[in-house]
C-alpha cells in the first residue's frame, strides 16, 4: 500500500477516537496505574527474596572487611506480604477494568462508524446500493467495521503504555544501576524497529484479503438468492466450481495474513528473549566477579577487599532480582504492541473501503423548504446522471398537475428508473426539476418524501409481523385504520385467515409470501402515508394475471384526485393515463395519451404491438403433457409470480 495512503488512512482512523468517550482515556490511565503497581510488586518480591534467600546481613567492621552473618525473621516480611498480595488484587482489578473500558470504547466505536455507513447508505440512495452484490454492503457494515474494534480497544491505548512503561522502569533501574539501565535502553528500539520492518506488508495483504472477501460475500450471497434459477438450469455444478475458485483465493489470502501475523510475533519474541538474556548474563558474571561495573561508588567498598577469602559482590541479590523481574515487564509492552500490530493492519485495510463509501459524493440536496401539497411537477432541460457522473437520462422537459398521471415507456436502458430516482432524491441532476415551482433541491428532502408513495416491482418486506410492515410509516396507526388500508389492498381476507391475523409472521425476504400476497401487503403500506404523489416502478410485473387486476384496482381506487407518475412495460393498460412519455436513450421521443400514440407510428406503436403479442403468447400457452399432479403440487409458494 502506498505510505502516504496508509498515512491519511491511519489519520482517518485516529480522527474517529473521539467516539469512543471517555472509555479509551479511562483504559490508558487504569493501564498506567497497573504499571506503577507492577514496579511496586517487582520491588517488595525483590526485597522479600533477598531477605529470605540471603538470611545475613554484610557488615564492614575493620579495613579487612569481616562478615558477620545475623539472622532474618520471616516475620518481618508479613508487612511486605500483606502489600504484595493487596499490590496483586489491585492489578488483577485494574486489568479487569482495562479490559472493559477497552471494549466499551470499541464497542461505541463501532456502533458510531455502523450509523455512519447506514445514514451514509441511506443518503446515497438504492440506485448506488445496487451498483454492489448484497453480500459486499454485509461485509462493509458486519466484518469490515468489527475490524476496528481492537485497533481502538487494544492498539491506541498501547501505544502510550508501550512508551510509559518503559521510561517508568528506566526510572526505576536507572538509580540503581546504570549498566543494566543502559542494555534496556539500547536493546529496546530493536523490537518496534523489527516490528515495521515485518508488518510493513501487513495491511496490504489484510486490504486484498478485504477484496477478497467481498468478493465472496457478494458471489456466494447472489448465488443463494438464485438458487432455484441455478438449479432450473441445471448450473448448479458450474457455481459449486466458481464459490471453490473463489473460497480459495480467498482461504491463500487469509493464509499470508496470518503468516505475517506468526512471523511478527515470532522475531517479536526473538529479540525479547536475547535482551533478557543479555541482561541475564551481566548479573551473572557480575555475582561471579569476573564484571566490575554498571554499580555506582557506594557498592564499591566491599569488591575492594584484598582479603581472598572474600568473594567480591559489587551490589545486593536484591538489586539483580528487581532488575530482572522488571526486564520482562520492560519489553511486554513492546510485544504486546507487535502483537496488536495487526490490529493496525486490519484497521487500515477495513478504514480504505469504509473511506471510500463515507467520502462517496451524495447528491446535493440540501435545502430547507417545506411544502403543504403537491401542486405542480415540473421539468426543464431536466438531466439525471448516475452517482459516478455518468448522464443517463436527459435533456427532457415535461409537466404535471394536481390529478394528472404520467406514464413513463420504452425499452430497457431508456432511463425510466432514472427519472424516478432523480424525483425521490437518490441521482443528482442538472437543468429544473421544480415542485409548485421550488427546485427539489431547495426542499427539506426527507419531509419531500413524506409526500409520496413508492411501489416497486420488488416488494420489500421487513422481518417482524404484518402490522409492523404496514404501519412502517406510522407505528401508532390503531388496528382498525390497519384492516381498511389492508381491505384496500384487497389482501385483508388473506390476514384474517392467519392465526395470529395483524400479527401473523413475515420473513426475511418475505419469505412465507407469495410475491402477490407481499406486493398488496406493500401496497397496504404505501396507502398509509396519505401521499400526494404516487411513484410506481413496475408495480405488477412479477404478478399473475389475478393479482395483477388486484393491485391494478386497487391502486386506481386509492389514485383517486392524486398525482401519478407510473413506469410500465404494460402498455394495453395505459387508456386511464393523461400523459405518456415514450423514453429511447435516455430521450422523449413521443409524448400524448394512448390513444393519439396508439394511432402514430413510432416507438409507442411497435412497443404495443409487441406487448400485445406477448400477452397472447402466454396465454396461449398450453400445460405440458410431461407435467403430473406431483409436479404441480411441488411448485414453491411464490406460485403468483408464475
Amino acid at each position: 500500500m502506498d505510505k502516504s495512503l496508509e498515512k491519511s488512512l491511519l489519520v482517518w482512523l485516529k480522527a474517529q477516537k473521539k467516539a469512543c468517550g471517555l472509555f479509551l482515556k479511562l483504559s490508558l490511565w487504569l493501564g498506567m496505574i497497573s504499571a506503577v503497581a507492577m514496579v511496586a510488586q517487582a520491588y517488595i518480591i525483590a526485597t522479600i527474596l533477598d531477605g529470605v534467600i540471603m538470611g545475613q546481613q554484610v557488615i564492614p567492621l575493620t579495613d579487612n572487611a569481616q562478615m558477620v552473618s545475623s539472622s532474618v525473621s520471616i516475620d518481618t516480611y508479613t508487612p511486605h506480604l500483606i502489600a504484595l498480595i493487596a499490590l496483586m488484587l489491585l492489578r488483577a482489578l485494574l486489568a479487569y477494568g482495562r479490559e472493559r473500558a477497552s471494549f466499551e470504547a470499541g464497542k461505541r466505536l463501532r456502533g458510531h462508524i455502523r450509523a455512519q455507513v447506514m445514514d451514509k447508505l441511506t443518503k446515497l440512495g438504492p440506485a448506488f446500493i445496487k451498483g454492489k452484490p448484497a453480500g459486499s454492503w454485509a461485509s462493509i457494515v458486519l466484518e469490515q467495521v468489527e475490524d476496528l474494534q481492537d485497533f481502538y480497544a487494544r492498539y491506541l491505548p498501547q501505544i502510550s503504555l508501550a512508551g510509559f512503561i518503559p521510561i517508568l522502569i528506566l526510572a526505576a533501574v536507572f538509580p540503581i544501576n546504570w549498566a543494566a539501565g543502559l542494555i534496556l535502553l539500547l536493546t529496546a528500539p530493536l523490537i518496534p524497529m523489527f516490528m515495521i520492518l515485518v508488518g510493513m506488508g501487513a495491511a496490504d495483504a489484510n486490504r486484498k484479503n478485504f477484496s477478497a472477501l467481498a468478493r465472496l460475500s457478494g458471489h456466494f450471497m447472489d448465488r443463494l438468492k438464485g438458487l432455484s434459477t441455478l438449479k432450473l438450469f441445471h448450473r448448479g455444478d458450474a457455481e459449486l466450481k466458481v464459490i471453490a475458485t473463489a473460497s480459495e483465493e480467498f482461504r491463500s489470502r487469509t493464509m499470508s495474513v496470518l503468516r505475517m501475523a506468526f512471523l511478527s510475533s515470532a522475531v517479536l519474541e526473538f529479540f525479547a528473549a536475547v535482551s533478557i538474556a543479555v541482561l541475564a548474563v551481566y548479573f551473572g558474571f557480575s555475582y561471579l566477579g569476573h564484571l566490575d561495573f554498571g554499580y555506582y561508588g557506594a557498592h564499591a567498598n566491599i569488591s575492594s577487599s584484598t582479603d581472598p577469602q572474600i568473594v567480591g559482590i559489587p551490589f545486593s541479590l536484591f538489586t539483580g532480582l528487581f532488575i530482572l523481574i522488571l526486564a520482562p515487564e520492560f519489553y511486554q509492552p513492546l510485544r504486546d504492541m507487535g502483537t496488536h500490530y495487526h490490529a493496525k493492519a486490519q484497521a487500515v485495510g477495513a478504514a480504505e473501503a469504509l473511506i471510500t463509501l463515507l467520502e462517496h459524493p451524495e447528491p446535493e440536496f440540501v435545502g430547507q423548504v417545506r411544502i403543504n401539497s403537491i401542486e405542480t411537477l415540473s421539468a426543464d432541460h431536466l438531466e439525471v446522471f448516475s452517482v459516478d457522473g455518468t448522464r443517463l437520462l436527459g435533456p427532457l422537459s415535461f409537466e404535471l398537475k394536481d390529478n394528472q398521471r404520467l406514464a413513463l415507456v420504452g425499452p430497457s436502458g431508456a432511463g425510466k428508473t432514472s427519472l424516478l430516482n432523480a424525483l425521490l432524491g437518490f441521482l443528482p441532476y442538472k437543468g429544473h426539476l421544480l415542485i409548485n415551482g421550488h427546485e427539489l433541491s431547495a426542499l427539506d428532502l426527507a419531509h419531500w418524501r413524506q409526500h409520496l408513495a413508492w411501489l416497486g416491482q420488488e416488494p420489500q418486506l421487513f422481518h417482524g409481523t404484518v402490522r409492523d410492515n404496514v404501519a412502517l410509516a406510522d407505528p401508532t396507526l390503531p388496528d382498525d385504520r390497519l384492516w381498511h388500508l389492508l381491505a384496500e389492498a384487497n389482501i385483508s381476507d388473506f390476514v384474517k385467515a392467519q392465526p395470529l391475523g395483524l400479527d401473523a409472521p413475515v420473513g426475511e425476504q418475505s419469505s412465507g409470501l407469495s410475491v402477490g400476497q407481499a406486493q398488496r401487503i406493500a401496497l397496504a403500506r404505501a396507502l398509509g402515508q396519505k401521499a400526494s404523489l404516487f411513484v410506481l416502478d413496475e408495480p405488477t410485473a412479477s404478478l399473475d394475471s389475478q393479482s395483477e387486476q388486484a393491485v391494478s384496482s386497487a391502486l386506481n381506487r386509492a389514485m383517486a384526485g392524486k398525482m401519478c407518475i407510473m413506469v410500465t412495460h404494460r402498455l394495453d393498460q395505459l387508456d386511464q393515463m393523461d400523459t405518456i412519455l415514450v423514453l429511447d436513450k435516455g430521450l422523449i421521443v413521443q409524448r400524448g395519451d394512448f390513444t393519439t400514440l396508439s394511432n402514430t407510428h413510432g416507438l409507442f406503436q411497435t412497443l404495443l404491438r409487441e406487448n400485445i403479442e406477448s400477452v397472447a403468447d402466454i396465454e396461449l400457452v398450453p400445460l405440458s403433457t410431461s407435467a403430473t399432479p406431483v409436479d404441480i403440487a411441488a411448485e414453491p409458494t411464490k406460485g403468483d409470480a408464475q
